[in-house]
């Protein structure tokens, strides 16, 4: 197994971005293949996935980016210049292909790099949304609503859809709860505010990676992935979909532990399916990230059943 080096790296606010603290994992040898790993509504910094990576030749680099010091409490309004920053740290550092890993909230935020940012080279996106939503938490000024954008950019909220306050669970109270309906719920609610709320992956010059899983119980990534492959192939542009009924919102990449147990939500799928889809997955984000040949610019469809 290669060796790797790990370091804590962290940078203070500027250009619009929130100050941040971080985990980079790198070949001892040193690579010019950068990768920004963004973890979804857990806020965790991926250093699991970061040495992964790194044992295939990748910078990783992990940030934490809401929740720390210096930052909002919540995914409400984060600067998606926060994002920039750590890129341009990986930049710094000798990387010269940028890519970006990013799962659930953290896809999100990776679609809205690969079109904001014409130096991201491939986005692999686990679990991802096409759509922007409202925050998930806090703002700066500790209140939840009124619903305000997930993200900025240059200052200003990006259009997103809200969530219908009107939902409830249908768990028995202090169990585990699964969100999905309330986001069908919510686009049933604001059909007008999707248009604007769409991730425009078709002005994205990025390779993409999109792994979905059918019985995701956290929102609709399957139909969401559909959405942006569709809109990517009318623009004719390259698009890598990855999928697997019976996988839910965290899939597993070879070389990682199954997920944690959560106390609060309902994923879907189960260890097994959860892994079969990140390794049915793997070849196509490696060669993504790497830059590794035509299969990473193919048109296609990889299903696991």
């Amino acid at each position: 197994m290669p060796d790797i080096v790990e370091s804590s790296v962290h940078a203070g606010p500027g250009a619009g971005a929130d100050a941040w603290t971080g985990f980079r994992a790198a070949p001892a040898h040193g690579s010019t293949v950068g990768v920004l790993v963004l973890s979804g509504s857990s806020g965790r910094i991926e250093e699991e996935r970061c040495r992964l990576l790194a044992r295939e030749g990748m910078t990783a680099l992990s940030i934490r980016w809401f929740g720390g010091p210096e930052q909002p409490p919540g995914i409400c309004e984060v600067p998606l210049e926060t994002f920039v920053s750590a890129l341009d740290r990986l930049r710094a550092g000798g990387a010269r292909r940028i890519g970006v890993l990013g799962v659930s909230k953290g896809a999100e935020a990776a679609l809205h790099l690969s079109v904001l940012q014409p130096g991201v080279d491939a986005v692999v996106a686990l679990s991802p949304t096409s759509l922007t939503w409202a925050n998930v938490g806090p703002g700066r000024d500790g209140l939840t609503d009124p619903h305000r954008s997930s993200w900025t950019w240059q200052g200003q909220p990006l259009p997103f859809v809200p969530y219908d306050s009107t939902w409830t669970a249908s768990e028995p109270e202090g169990t585990p709860v699964s969100v999905l309906g309330w986001y069908e719920q919510s686009l049933r609610t604001c059909p007008g505010r999707l248009p604007a709320a769409a991730i425009p992956v078709e002005r994205s010059a990025a390779e993409l990676v999109l792994v979905a899983g059918g019985d995701d119980l956290m929102w609709p990534s399957l139909r969401y992935a559909e959405e942006l492959a569709a809109r990517r192939r009318a623009a004719g542009l390259p698009v890598r979909l990855v999928t697997r009924a019976d996988a839910g919102h965290r899939p597993r990449l070879p070389g990682e532990g199954a997920a944690p147990a959560s106390g609060t939500f309902r994923h879907g799928g189960s260890p097994a399916a959860d892994a079969a889809l990140g390794a049915a997955a793997w070849p196509h984000v490696l060669n993504a990230l790497l830059g590794a040949g035509p299969a990473a610019s193919a048109t296609g469809q990889d299903s696991s059943k």
